[in-house]
């Protein structure tokens, strides 16, 4: 059972234990980064993972010698394609059964059909942002299949959101995650790159309530 819990711990807090990985493991490190971000993007039930502050600390890491940058940003970015790809196929083939439910206490047909016609205005934009936004950019991908996005659409934004999202954390980390008051306040740094990412929705959503009025 304990060795159980250390497992979880692990994963769930691999930023944390991922100096002392990079050391014990080497280059395989690279392929346990690659399956938790894949995970990470590529599975609905996987939320919970560390995204963000894993990718910063990826970073910092790198700065130290410890990673390379290049093979990080290289490696991560294809994970990050290929799990939004792998959840957009899932969302994809479940669509025309969902279009077809009938509406019930736990199903809305309307607001799936709402969902569609969003996703044919606004999907670029959405897959892009929500890169930056936890948790949502694990379900995002997942309603762009359901809601039928164009799939040549959807695998451009994938790509350009996964290397914006990859790179950027990643240089973020690299030339301010070893400072010493970034360090030491690492969580306030995750809740404020979250933030600033929130900037582009909320401009987006004040633009829309506006033209509506």
């Amino acid at each position: 059972m304990e060795m159980i819990l250390q497992f979880f711990d692990l994963v769930l807090h691999l930023d944390a234990h991922l100096d002392a990985l990079s050391r014990e493991y080497g280059a395989w490190v690279y392929a346990i980064l690659f399956v938790v971000i894949f995970c990470e993007t590529g599975l609905v039930v996987t939320p919970f993972l560390p995204g963000d502050s894993l990718l910063f600390i990826c970073g910092a890491l790198a700065a130290g010698g410890g990673l390379d940058a290049w093979t990080l940003a290289a490696s991560l970015s294809i994970a990050a394609i290929l799990g939004n790809a792998v959840n957009y196929s899932i969302g994809r083939y479940l669509g025309p059964h969902v279009f077809h439910w009938q509406d019930s206490r736990f199903f809305n047909r309307a607001a799936l059909l709402k969902t569609h016609a969003f996703y044919v205005r606004h999907g670029g934009k959405t897959i892009v942002i929500s890169r930056f936004l936890p948790i949502i950019r694990t379900f995002a991908p997942f309603v762009a299949g359901i809601g039928s996005m164009e799939h040549w659409r959807f695998q451009l934004f994938n790509f350009v959101g996964a290397a914006l999202w990859v790179a950027s954390l990643i240089a973020v980390g690299y030339f301010f995650g070893n400072l010493a008051p970034v360090r030491n306040n690492l969580g306030l740094v995750i809740v404020a790159i979250v933030g600033v990412s929130l900037i582009p929705a909320l401009v987006g959503y004040w633009q829309h309530r506006t033209a509506k009025k």
